[in-house]
């Protein structure tokens, strides 16, 4: 099954949270760590870990700040924030540093299962109000919706690169991936939103959910 490590330094969210991973993914491993510096040692000797869901608020977070050195340090291991924070902007923003999914302490069991589920598939989950909210930004009239044709005007490896920020890889874990410089793959990004005429990863991301990328993936 899975192994999970639970970053969070209130004992009693992380039996929760543990108690929550144990009855929807029965049989699976949970490792547990109340900081950051814990956190990243955890990660450095523990590389096979499926998931970390970690508090944004925990000592020696500074918010996001954390989150972009576990990415950088450990980018390969997805990683989903699990908080009491609701604002939408703070929920999009730790997407565009490259989680794969914001939960909120308040949602209940049963949904927090699914989100995880989600997650664990390879998806990036948001919560559904901060999606339709976000579908509806995407569409107003002085924003543009990503089109077929502006698709085809990417290259083979932009199309790759845009597919791998749909899954929330930061630049280095798509540069690892992709077996490229992560200076190449800062290239590739300021081009994929040029082209697709959005101004930011989360536009890029939230725009490009839905795509069949097996279908540009033939191109040459």
């Amino acid at each position: 099954m899975y192994k999970i490590l639970i970053a969070d330094d209130h004992p009693l969210f992380r039996e929760a949270i543990a108690r929550v991973v144990g009855d929807g993914f029965p049989g699976s491993e949970l490792l547990e760590t109340a900081d950051l510096e814990a956190t990243l040692a955890v990660t450095a000797d523990e590389e096979d870990l499926d998931l970390i869901l970690l508090d944004l608020n925990m000592p020696g977070m500074s918010g996001l700040t954390g989150l972009l050195q576990l990415r950088n340090e450990a980018p390969t291991i997805p990683v989903a924030i699990i908080s009491a924070e609701e604002d939408k902007n703070v929920m999009l923003q730790a997407v565009s540093c490259g989680a794969v999914g914001f939960l909120t302490k308040s949602s209940p069991k049963e949904q927090l299962i699914k989100a995880i589920a989600q997650i664990l598939e390879g998806n990036i989950y948001l919560p559904s109000e901060i999606m339709r909210a976000s579908a509806a930004r995407a569409h107003e009239p002085n924003e543009r919706s990503i089109s077929a044709e502006q698709l085809e005007t990417l290259t083979r490896k932009q199309i790759q690169v845009l597919e791998r920020m749909t899954r929330g890889e930061s630049n280095k874990m798509i540069a690892y991936n992709l077996n490229i410089a992560e200076t190449t793959v800062k290239a590739h990004v300021s081009a994929i939103l040029r082209k697709l005429g959005v101004s930011n990863r989360v536009q890029a991301i939230l725009s490009a959910s839905d795509i069949d990328f097996s279908r540009y993936l033939r191109k040459p």
